[in-house]
Order: structure tokens, then sequence, then C-alpha cells
């Protein structure tokens, strides 16, 4: 009998310590790739506090995800996040194809840094772009790009808020909200899609919503120069309207 009961004792141990590998491995698993692919895919520091993902059930947080500035942005980020949640298919991670169910992220921080000449976020843009093109030509033809493929069912962005700084007129600076994104069926497909991929496609909806936002800005900031050089009784009014205008039609640009 007691060496029955000892035997049970042992098994319990055991597979309490497997459980337990099985949730740290699961958790250093997704914050050391989203800080190794995430750097790899957009060029600049990716970092992640931590990651706590249920083995049973698959859904966790991601804490304190950090999106590095391009070189010569004042700066620190360009995207922060405190904490987001997510729902996958915890089998998926470690088959060649990584299901997630949903990733919900709230309140999200963007910094925005722009001028005549370019902004911050359209050269991290240009740094995904170039990474996923590099992927897609070192892949000999007829064959699939190297590494673990995604699949997200689901991806909502609310809450957010974009710290804008418009160089382009005196350094003003404002705080935006940045528009809701949803985004459903990302590498649906037998196939997945690559991380490069599917970076590239939420940072598209990400741009397109900030550019959305900081262009009525613009205007705003604009009219209230203008305004402004009126009542003060300046002539420089047609100077600041143009300058708008060039500013304006800048953010249009895609």
């Amino acid at each position: 009998m007691k060496t029955t009961l000892r035997i049970i004792v042992a098994l319990v141990l055991l597979a309490t310590l497997a459980f337990a590998t099985v949730i740290f491995m699961l958790d250093s698993i997704v914050k050391t790739g989203v800080e190794k692919i995430g750097t790899k895919v957009t060029q600049v520091e990716v970092k992640l506090d931590g990651a706590r993902i249920s083995a049973f059930s698959g859904q966790g947080t991601l804490n304190g995800l950090f999106v590095g500035n391009p070189a010569g942005y004042q700066s620190p980020s360009a995207i922060k996040v405190g904490a987001l949640s997510m729902a996958l298919q915890p089998s998926s991670v470690f088959s060649d194809k990584v299901v997630i169910r949903s990733i919900i992220v709230t309140a999200p921080e963007i910094s925005f840094e722009g001028s005549l000449t370019g902004n911050n976020l359209s050269k991290l843009l240009a740094g995904i772009q170039s990474s996923s093109d590099a992927e897609k030509s070192g892949t000999p033809p007829g064959q699939k790009p190297p590494g673990k493929k995604l699949q997200v069912d689901e991806l909502t962005v609310s809450g957010g808020k974009i710290n804008v700084t418009l160089t382009g007129l005196g350094a003003r600076s404002a705080t935006v909200p940045l528009p809701e994104i949803h985004l459903q069926n990302l590498g649906a497909g037998p196939d997945g899609i690559t991380p490069a991929e599917l970076t590239q496609a939420v940072f598209k909806q990400v741009m397109a919503g900030t550019l959305k936002a900081v262009a009525s800005e613009v205007t705003g900031l604009g009219r209230g120069v203008a305004d402004s050089a009126k009542e003060a009784g300046r002539n420089a009014s047609g100077a600041v309207e143009k300058t708008t205008k060039s500013i304006s039609d800048l953010f249009k640009k895609k």
C-alpha cells in the first residue's frame, strides 16, 4: 500500500512539474517570439515586459509592448501598449501554423512626428514593407517562406490616442483619438501568413487611421493660425493657408 501511495504521489509531482514547464514554455515562447520577430520585421527595437498564456484555454495577456522609433526622431517610442489580450489555440504553438482566435488591443499610445519631408510612421512602415519584400525575394519560386505561419481570426484596436508633433507648423503638438480598427480572417487560408505580412497588414490600418486623424488636426491648426493672423492685422494669412494645404496634401499621400 505504501509503495502504491508513493508511486501515486510521484506521478502527481511529475504531472505538476510537467504542467508548470508547459506554462513557462508557452509564456517564454510568446515573449521571445514577439521581441525577436518584431525587431526583425520592424527594423526597430521591440520589447515586451511579459506574457501570460493559459496552457488550457490559450487565453492570456501581453504586457508592456514597446515599439521603438526609427533613427532621427525625438520620441523614444512609436507605439506603446500597456496590455493587450489574446486567445490562441495552445496546441498550434508547436505546429507550423499558430492559430490566434482574437487579439484585442486597448488604449495604444502612438507618437507621430511629421514634417514636409516625412514622418516617423511612414519610415517605420517602409521598414516593415522592405522586410516583407526581402522575405519574399529570398524564397525560391514555388516554395513557402521558412518559419512559422500565422492565422488571426479577429483583431480589434480601440481607445487609442495619437501624440502629434507637427514640425511643419512651428513644432505644434496635440493629442487626437485613433479611429477604431477591426480586422478579420488574416491568414485564414491553408498556408496562413508570415509575421511580416501580418505586421504590414495591421500597421497599414494603423497608419491610415493615424493619417486621417492627423490630417483633420492639421486643418484645424491651420485655421487657428490663419484666424490669429487676421485678428492681429497681419497680411500673412495667404502664406499660412499655403503651408496648411501643403501639409494636408502630404498627409493624404499613402
